[in-house]
């Protein structure tokens, strides 16, 4: 009796099973990048028509997902935070066996991706060189408004800043000099021709992403690329109900800071647009300063692979200039006015599924006005359009990618026109032979109205020595060694004063530059380190030299020359933690040993050789901590500068800024039904310190102020 009920029930199970297998449907495939490289860990969830039930898979090492699913209609949608999510609507039949694989296009604004740092954008994990970036959560729980202080947060970022807000803002990156860094908006080079930048009036209104990367560049993007570069995205609509976003606040020294942005998706278009406004007294006579920002994204998508995509940002802005007041009195009417405009209009296409070609025109323009009235007013306007053709040839093991730039450059100083037009084609090469090693070869031929035709090479290697397990994670080891090319200002090719004559047979600035680190995930990827170890070369450096160029100068008279070296090295460490699903740390040092190797024509004693470079601190570091607990979000921010060489060119004797230490807070709270309210207090200590010396720092500072969003629901 026992044996017939066991093959009855063996008979049954069986049969049972069969119907299972006969009804259930399945969808199987494989998830590849744009190369055809196969992505593990992205997740393909279907969702049942109703919304009553979904069934969700996680691709495997090889990039392959199965679904078993009840017979019905399903919206599937796969996720990975690196690459552009995809829907799609399956009707199954029972038994149906369908197979969906997919190249998935790399999501550029993600915080997992790099556009800047190699011609193709890549993950974050496959770069060659170290990479900082900046999201918009980040920018949105510091409630930070200008540029440069966000930057200042970063390894190997120094800044000086001329005083408070609206003071001359400069940028060293890992010990170059503050024109060494190439900053872009949206792909448009920003810099004077010859590198110089002010960024005191960049602010972060409608700003989705900043990245940072460091070592030499040129071999990508040309002149201006010695030591690194910055790139600054706008914000993308991405919602296909409308996103609106109003924000007031208010403050310590008259201060006031109000905006709007309007975002969303409308067919086959993405739209961003903001506006926004700050003004501030300052603490002291003449420290007033105002900003007026217009920025805007539009993207029209034709196809999935072909789209036309318009972004803008304009700044400007106006700043007393009270001078070094710590030794000084108050200079009472000078003052600077920027105007900042920069456009770039890409099509980006792609002819089969391995070649991507993207098509650029971009325009950037920036107006300068130095006064003080009635004595003086000086106006300088430089200008750089250019275009841009790229195509990649993407393979199973990387990609291939050619490029031609033409720029013509166009400046208007004391009273006298000057213009350059250039050109340049590059190459760089993208290699994937194993999924644990990438390699980057490049090499950039840039010719310069200037200084003729120089070729700047680059190449590196990432490798994961470990892939790692859930206590001790990923393990990754990176070189990069690359040669930077700088052009000449303007005034120093073609001032027309007869006794400072600008040097028309100027060679450009160059650097070599060598970049190793390591990157080591940890405790289930909750604990992330980063180490890196630079070198860097700078030659060929330009300096004033007075000499005999003009004998019936009362004043003397002299031109420029490639004559100064120096030379950067040390290290940085960033350390991020989240122990906590509410808690994040995040953590910085940067060691940076410059020095002044040769300098013939200094004049002051803190330029001559033996010195270590101007406001470049031998030790800086940062503390961040980030907490988000049900409504509320606080932000506590630590900054620590040491010592920098400096002087007061005023035959006081100083030689150096004292070292300074300063906390600031921001917060959040929301209110609910879209409302939250939010403040910033920086210098929360009160510390009395100069970023720059003779110039005094902003004693603590608050801004208190209301946030309302409405929309934004898919």
């Amino acid at each position: 009796m026992f044996t017939r009920l066991a093959v009855f029930t063996v008979i049954l199970f069986s049969v049972v099973s069969l119907s299972a297998a006969q009804t259930t449907a399945h969808i199987t495939g494989i998830l590849a990048d744009p190369s055809g490289a196969p992505i593990a860990g992205a997740r393909v969830r279907a969702e049942q028509a109703n919304g009553r039930k979904s069934y969700q898979a996680i691709t495997t090492a090889d990039g392959h997902y199965a679904l078993a699913l009840p017979p019905g209609h399903y919206r599937v949608r796969i996720t990975d935070p690196s690459f552009a999510p995809v829907e799609h609507e399956f009707a199954l039949r029972p038994g149906a066996s369908v197979k969906w694989s997919l190249r998935l296009a790399l999501k550029p604004l993600a915080s997992t991706v790099t556009v800047t740092a190699e011609a193709e954008p890549v993950p974050v994990a496959d770069v060659i060189s170290p990479v900082d970036i900046i999201t918009a959560k980040q920018i949105e729980q510091r409630h930070e408004v200008s540029l440069a202080p966000l930057l200042a947060t970063l390894p190997g970022v120094s800044i000086s800043q001329l005083g408070p807000m609206g003071g001359v803002t400069s940028i060293f990156l890992d010990g170059g000099n503050s024109n060494f860094t190439k900053v872009l908006v949206d792909g448009t080079a920003v810099n004077e021709p010859g590198g110089n930048i002010d960024l005191s009036n960049y602010m972060l209104d409608n700003v989705q992403k900043i990245e940072v990367v460091h070592g030499a560049s040129s071999a990508l993007f040309g002149s201006d690329a010695m030591a690194g570069v910055i790139q600054i995205f706008t914000k993308r609509g991405t919602t296909r109900r409308p996103l609106v976003n109003v924000f007031a606040d208010g403050g310590k020294f008259s201060t006031w800071h109000a905006g709007a942005n309007l975002s969303g998706l409308l067919g086959k278009l993405d739209y961003s647009a903001g506006i926004a406004s700050f003004n501030t007294l300052g603490q002291g006579p003449n420290d007033r300063f105002r900003d007026n920002t217009l920025s805007g994204d539009f993207g029209w998508h034709y196809s999935k692979t072909d789209s036309l995509r318009l972004a803008a940002r304009s700044s400007a802005s106006d700043a007393g200039v009270a001078g070094q007041t710590l030794f000084l009195p108050y200079i009472p009417n000078q003052n600077d006015a920027l105007k900042n405009v920069s456009a770039n209009l890409a099509w980006d296409f792609q002819t089969g599924s391995r070649w991507h070609h993207s098509l650029r025109v971009n325009e950037s323009y920036l107006g300068e006005t130095y006064a003080d009235v009635p004595v003086y007013v000086t106006r300088n306007e430089y200008n750089r359009a250019g275009a841009e053709e790229q195509s990649s040839y993407l393979f199973g093991e990387g990609a291939l990618t050619f490029g031609y730039n033409y720029e013509v450059e166009n400046g208007y100083f004391g009273g006298y026109h000057a213009r350059r037009n250039n050109q340049a084609g590059y190459i760089e090469a993208q290699l994937q032979p194993t999924r644990r090693l990438t390699a980057v070869v490049g090499a950039r031929a840039e010719a310069n109205a200037s200084f003729g035709t120089r070729a700047v090479p680059r190449l590196g290697l990432s490798y994961a020595v470990r892939e790692g397990n859930e206590k001790w994670g990923p393990t990754r080891v990176y070189a990069s060694y690359g040669w930077g090319v700088e052009e000449p200002t303007f005034d120093q090719s073609f001032s027309p004063d007869p006794c400072f004559p600008g040097n028309p047979n100027l060679r450009p600035e160059r650097s070599r530059t060598l970049e190793l680190g390591v990157d080591q995930t940890l405790a289930n990827s909750q604990v992330h380190v980063s180490v890196n170890g630079f070198r860097n070369e700078f030659y060929n450096m330009i300096s004033f030299g007075t000499g005999a160029v003009n004998t019936a100068c009362p004043y003397g008279s002299g031109t420029f020359y490639n004559t100064d070296r120096s030379r950067a090295y040390g290290t940085s460490v960033r350390l991020e933690a989240q122990p906590k699903r509410w808690l994040m740390l995040v953590g910085n040092y940067t060691y940076d040993n410059t020095l002044v190797l040769r300098a013939p024509n200094a004049t002051d004693p803190t330029l001559q050789p033996g010195n270590r470079l101007f406001l470049r601190p031998l030790n800086s570091g940062n503390f961040i901590a980030n907490l988000s607990l049900r409504r509320m979000d606080w932000n506590l921010e630590a900054e620590y500068v040491g010592r920098r060489t400096d002087s007061d060119f005023l035959g006081l004797g100083m030689t150096s800024v004292p070292s300074y230490f300063v906390v600031n807070l921001a917060t959040t709270y929301r209110l609910g039904a879209g409302v939250s309210t939010y403040a910033r207090v920086d210098n929360l200590l009160d510390r009395h310190y100069q970023i720059a010396l003779g110039y005094p720092a902003l004693d603590l500072a608050y801004r208190v102020g209301l946030r309302y969003s409405w929309g934004g629901a898919r």
